[in-house]
């Protein structure tokens, strides 16, 4: 039909507002010549009715009993102060559109012959008052406050139209004739398609826009003008356009899901021809944070739209490669810059620089700068992928820093560079720092990264430990060789532990206090060990009671010497002083079943005491027989599945024995 023909569908409000004045001249001139026919509505003069339309005149009685009758209810009309033409030229759309609906239902309810002039001024009527609600749909972004009020008018009529298709659908349906050939008009469908075509156009014309000049790309800007209009008018239909709406039309919502579309359509035709990495990051940037969070979860926005049920701007298909892009590149810059933050530190070493001194203590600054990388690296990936979770895999790449950082040290240690001891302690503080950073910031690594992570940072210290350790231990040698001796039996250990007080004070020389707790437990743990080897070493044969007694008394007493150096030092290892207690009572005491139950005593508290040590520590007492000692020996086994070693401690698996 004629007035379908209309910019009804047209998406430029210029195109639809040149199209309204022409069809308003042509029907004032129409108007004006049907006036010399007659007056009314429509004017009088009748002309031959099309085919289509006509219908026998016939009496109410005969049509009744052929064609059911169907009841069209108008819509309430107030008595009208103004035509039909003079409501429209005022802009009382509402007005004009009752007039019109109320006059359509009486011209086709009637049992006269519809004239052809009749039926065509009733198009051009419509026309017009179409043409008018249309133009105020399309400027519902750009109005006032006086068009929002013919918005909501506009919006009346479309409920109106969608009604009138209604009751002509039953109409038809009940076998009625007489029925509008341009109904039904689904004015609702093509309001949503005019809003549709508005939002693309709205969306690219953004670039007039003002702002993101401090955007280095010009792509970043498009992005960034696209999307300040998208809020803008998102804004604007909460604001103001809501209000225009029944609840039922769910605008906020209707109006989001169009800008979604249209942004999402502008996004997937920008990644079609690849994107610099620069570019690469605000887009996905504007997917997965400022689209979801500083728009549409906005404080102005996130009342009245749900942003949930929109999705991502980009499908996974197209979302997926460049993530993968993004993850690439940034492993990549991880690579070169923890390896160029290790180089530094390796320069300087190969130089025979001293590592830095703080508070006394030796340092490096290696640590500082690789965790600075990989925090910043994943809260940028964790805001750039909108999710921590995804963000977990930068992480990775820690682990392939601490097998280069290993192979690092593994060079100091076997003195590739000068100043190992130094460099090892520095090195100390470092690994300390890495744990601390794994240990307290876990929500940044998977589990199986974070384990991964900490058993290489544990390996590492335990081999700096072994190295600083050893020294020790190599300066003690000659003191351990008179362990289990006449000279240690005639109870002078000053030996040993003057020179294990000048080497535990040479350890907290230049270590920071945490580094040294870890050290010197280990310390504590391994002279401990190496005192129990040295005793059990068969060279020491107790002959009687009173022999067994008083080794029993030296080894009490340097258990106390023992504790009281290493806890006052900083060691937190006390349980090492229960070792040797219980180690002496199997030497002072002589009955054979509180021999077996001591025994059975240290196997429940130290599971990993094998059968030679027992058997070491029974040959000291050298008054036992050897069917006393298969006897303790098979007690304390039979004893060692019925006793509860929930509390227990590793230590013998530290005492090699031959």
């Amino acid at each position: 039909m004629k007035f379908f023909r209309c910019l009804l569908w047209c998406s430029g409000s210029k195109e639809l507002q040149a199209t309204c004045e022409k069809r308003e001249n042509t029907m004032r001139k129409q108007r004006t010549d049907g006036s010399k026919g007659g007056g009314g509505l429509f004017g009088n003069r009748k002309i031959k009715m099309p085919k289509m339309l006509r219908r026998k005149r016939s009496s109410t009685s005969a049509t009744t009993s052929k064609t059911p009758s169907v009841e069209l209810v108008p819509p309430p009309v107030p008595t009208p102060n103004l035509t039909f033409q003079e409501n429209l030229d005022q802009r009382n759309l509402l007005a004009a559109g009752q007039q019109f609906i109320t006059h359509e239902n009486r011209l086709f309810e009637q049992n006269e012959i519809i004239s052809t002039e009749e039926y065509e001024q009733l198009e051009r009527d419509h026309e017009a008052l179409l043409n008018q609600m249309w133009l105020a749909v399309d400027g519902s972004l750009t109005s006032g406050a006086e068009d929002l009020e013919i918005l909501k008018e506009a919006v009346s009529i479309i409920q109106l139209e969608e009604e009138q298709d209604m009751r002509w659908q039953k109409a038809k349906e009940a076998g009625t004739e007489r029925v509008p050939s341009y109904r039904p008009l689904n004015c609702r469908a093509t309001h949503d398609d005019l809003l549709c075509k508005m939002v693309k156009k709205r969306l690219e014309d953004a670039e007039n826009l003002s702002g993101g000049d401090d955007l280095s790309s010009s792509l970043k800007k498009e992005i960034f003008k696209v999307g300040k209009r998208l809020k803008d008018d998102l804004k604007k239909v909460v604001r103001d356009v809501r209000d225009q709406y029944p609840k039922e039309f769910d605008i906020c919502n209707h109006y989001a899901r169009l800008y979604h579309q249209a942004f999402s359509a502008h996004l997937m035709m920008i990644t079609e021809f690849g994107l610099d990495v620069e570019d690469l990051i605000y887009v996905l940037c504007w997917v997965h944070s400022h689209y979801p969070n500083d728009v549409l979860n906005s404080k102005e926005l996130k009342e009245d739209i749900n942003g949930e049920v929109l999705g991502y701007l980009l499908p996974a298909d197209v979302l997926k490669p460049l993530e993968e892009q993004y993850f690439s590149y940034k492993e990549s810059i991880l690579m070169t810059w923890t390896s160029n933050a290790l180089k530094n530190e390796e320069d300087s070493s190969l130089k025979g620089n001293l590592p830095d001194v703080s508070d006394g203590c030796y340092f490096s600054d290696l640590s500082i700068h690789v965790i600075k990388i990989f925090d910043e690296a994943v809260k940028e990936a964790a805001y750039v992928l909108g999710d921590k979770s995804k963000a977990r895999r930068i992480m990775n790449e820690i682990k392939d820093f601490l097998t280069r950082y290993m192979n690092f040290l593994e060079a100091v240690l076997k003195g590739k560079y000068e100043k190992t001891e130094p460099t090892v302690k520095a090195h100390l503080a470092s690994l300390g720092q890495f744990r601390g950073y794994i240990i307290n910031n876990s929500d940044l690594f998977t589990e199986e990264t974070r384990a991964d992570c900490l058993s290489r940072v544990a390996a590492l210290k335990l081999r700096c430990h072994n190295y600083l350790t050893s020294i020790v231990h190599k300066d003690l040698k000659p003191a351990y060789a008179k362990l289990g001796t006449s000279t240690w039996f005639s109870g002078s250990p000053v030996e040993v532990m003057e020179r294990l007080e000048r080497s535990i004070e040479k350890i907290k020389d230049t270590l920071n206090k945490d580094c040294c707790e870890e050290l010197l437990g280990q310390l504590h743990k391994e002279v401990v060990a190496e005192y129990v080897r040295r005793l059990m070493k068969k060279k020491l044969k107790l002959a009687d009671e009173k022999q067994q007694s008083s080794a029993a008394k030296l080894v009490c007493e340097d258990a106390e010497r023992l504790h009281a150096m290493f806890t006052e030092a900083g060691s937190k290892e006390e349980w090492l002083r229960d070792v040797l207690l219980k180690i002496a009572e199997v030497l002072r005491i002589q009955d054979v079943a509180m021999i077996q139950l001591e025994l059975a005593t240290l196997a429940r508290d130290f599971p990993d005491i094998s059968s030679l040590h027992i058997k070491a520590l029974l040959s000291l007492k050298n008054n036992l027989s050897s069917e006393e000692i298969y006897r303790i020996k098979h007690g304390v086994k039979e004893n060692r599945t019925s006793v509860d070693s929930s509390s227990s401690q590793s230590f013998f698996s530290m005492v090699s024995l031959k």
